[in-house]
């Protein structure tokens, strides 16, 4: 399965001007809706997450939650997800459980009962 992610650093401003922003100690959560019927997402993670090896886990463990979280979100959505210095140090569950409060915040899930 291919991934549809961002890539253009005009995609990422975008979100960060115009999208809906939810924040957790694990993680930032840019989202917008778009004009498609698909999703998109980007992943960020800056010099203060640490080095190469942080920065890769902190990028898959955002990746694997994502994945998870995806077949459950409503209609067409871009995200960018921004890795916090606390994304590597904590079990990928708790970043799922982060990434799925920020979307039900944002509208892009329907909370179950």
């Amino acid at each position: 399965m291919k991934d549809n992610t961002l890539k253009e650093n005009k995609d990422f401003r975008r979100l960060y001007y115009r999208g809906k922003n939810q924040a957790s100690p694990v993680l930032v959560t840019y989202a917008m809706k778009n004009r498609r019927s698909d999703c998109a997402y980007g992943i960020t993670t800056g010099k203060k997450i640490g080095g190469a090896v942080e920065r890769n886990r902190a990028r898959r463990i955002i990746r694997v939650a994502y994945r998870n979280l995806e077949g459950r979100i409503n209609g067409g959505w871009d995200f960018v997800f921004v890795a916090r210095s606390k994304t590597t140090k904590v079990k990928e569950q708790e970043v799922e459980r982060a990434m799925l409060n920020h979307l039900i915040a944002v509208g892009a899930i329907n909370e179950e009962a």
